[in-house]
């Protein structure tokens, strides 16, 4: 068994630690809920094409990226697809900083660039929702991590102590009963 007060430290240490980021968590995620999504500042550009432009992720990637380049914009530091739209389609790369859309018009030599910079709090969001680069990923999974942990060492430290044994387990199952019950009903 581990010693209450080694529990003690890695609780207090980690969430100590990860408190910044379980703010942005939670803050981003409860807003996002109700519909606060953050915004953008959008410009729409058209496109000159040496040749139609076809469903291919190279081609259609490659078109964004020097489209970028020539405007100083780094690229976006999500994933690229492609999205169907009823017999149409269109490209989208997402990221933190940066959203891009390109898609055909009715000229098969002329596309449609949509560069969509995101404001201080849909940066945020799109963290959130993993868009961003490596580093951010990694905090995000040592948080997981790390959340956990405080939860097993809070709960280890109530069934350590008789007294509050009875409350922890109660209010476990309670806990697992109302999320099924979410789940469920949901």
């Amino acid at each position: 068994m581990i010693q209450r007060s080694t529990l003690m430290r890695i609780h207090m240490l980690l969430a100590a630690f990860v408190l910044p980021v379980a703010i942005m968590f939670l803050v981003t995620g409860g807003l996002y809920t109700w519909g606060q999504k953050g915004s953008y500042v959008s410009e729409s550009i058209d496109l000159a094409l040496e040749r139609p432009l076809a469903d291919d992720p190279a081609m259609l990637s490659g078109l964004v990226t020097q489209a970028l380049a020539e405007r100083g914009l780094d690229m976006p530091s999500g994933g690229a697809k492609i999205k169907q739209a009823g017999t149409s389609y269109l490209f989208e790369w997402t990221g933190a900083d940066l959203d891009v859309q390109l898609e055909p018009t009715t000229d098969p030599l002329t596309a449609k660039l949509k560069i969509k910079d995101t404001t201080w709090y849909r940066h945020l969001v799109q963290l959130h929702k993993a868009k961003g680069g490596q580093l951010f990923k990694y905090l995000a999974a040592f948080f997981a991590v790390s959340l956990l942990l405080i939860l097993l060492s809070g709960f280890l430290m109530a069934m350590q102590l008789p007294r509050y044994r009875g409350q922890a387990l109660a209010a476990m199952a309670t806990g697992f009963a109302v999320f099924i019950a979410a789940v469920l009903y949901s």
